[in-house]
């Protein structure tokens, strides 16, 4: 492993133990608050923290690793060549190790009623509601955030500064929607370290749950990455590396003696811009 992927993995396992730090320990601050019940307003607040933790998270590390923090977002990117193929699963990977640290520190935080609050504040399907609900709900929350995800941070077209904030708004948004049908996951990691954890401190893990937070948001942030590509159009330079490979929004440093560094291989108007998220 060269020492640039190395940083750019470490920069995933950290963004994505602070999402399920701040997001998932939301879901379990808010249950002890409301003595093991949750109302439509605290799933508001706990959308909110979503949105300002992944939005924190995107400043942080968007420049080091793009902040996928999100196997969805790593795959999706892949499959529109925004990223490589390659580094999918070293992504994958810490971003699952990033999201157990982040559960078990959610379980050491709040001592061990965490385990048995809804999972270590992990994500499963609302009484009343069926599997196929929930893969259905999980695919269209995360095609709204990959949709946002191209639009905000791979378009090159987009206004500067405000990938961070309206993506962690989205994934707010599509929580206050389909969170009480499955959680409002959207992210295979954020669901996979409380489930995860729970087992370690002994608690009751829905397992067979498990496989709809992968199959709704790989297939539901595939599809909006690739209806994006059709419908808008984003410009494609012919020597634009694939996205996220060093972190840059056109996927690596330009150097003054770049031949690359030429402008029509960069325009100024991305300068600033953050990558992608979640």
């Amino acid at each position: 492993m060269n020492a640039d992927l190395g940083r750019r993995l470490l920069a995933e396992f950290v963004g994505t133990a602070l999402l399920v730090i701040f997001g998932a320990g939301a879901v379990v601050a808010a249950l002890e608050v409301g003595q093991g019940r949750l109302d439509y307003a605290g799933l508001g607040i706990i959308g909110v923290s979503f949105a300002l933790v992944i939005a924190a998270v995107v400043y942080m590390f968007g420049s080091t690793s793009g902040a996928h923090i999100n196997p969805a977002v790593t795959f999706s990117l892949a499959v529109v060549r925004r990223f490589p193929w390659a580094e999918v699963a070293p992504y994958a990977v810490a971003q699952l190790a990033g999201a157990l640290a982040g559960a078990v520190l959610v379980n050491v935080i709040f001592g061990s009623r965490a385990s048995d609050l809804n999972v270590s504040g992990g994500t499963v399907v609302g009484a009343g509601f069926t599997n196929t609900q929930a893969v259905v709900a999980e695919g269209l929350g995360t095609f709204l955030l990959l949709a946002t995800v191209m639009a905000l941070a791979v378009d090159r077209r987009a206004p500067a500064g405000f990938a961070g904030l309206v993506i962690g708004l989205s994934v707010a948004c599509e929580i206050m929607v389909i969170g009480p049908i499955s959680g409002g996951s959207v992210n295979p990691a954020r669901t996979f370290g409380p489930y995860l954890a729970t087992e370690f401190f002994g608690g009751s893990t829905p397992w067979s749950e498990f496989w709809i937070y992968w199959a709704g948001p790989l297939v539901g942030g595939a599809l909006a990455a690739l209806a994006y590509d059709v419908i808008a159009q984003p410009e494609r330079p012919a020597a634009e590396p694939p996205q996220g490979t060093a972190g840059d929004v056109v996927g690596r440093r330009v150097t003054p003696d770049d031949p690359a560094a030429a402008p029509q291989a960069r325009p100024p108007t991305t300068e600033g811009r953050e990558p992608h998220v979640r």
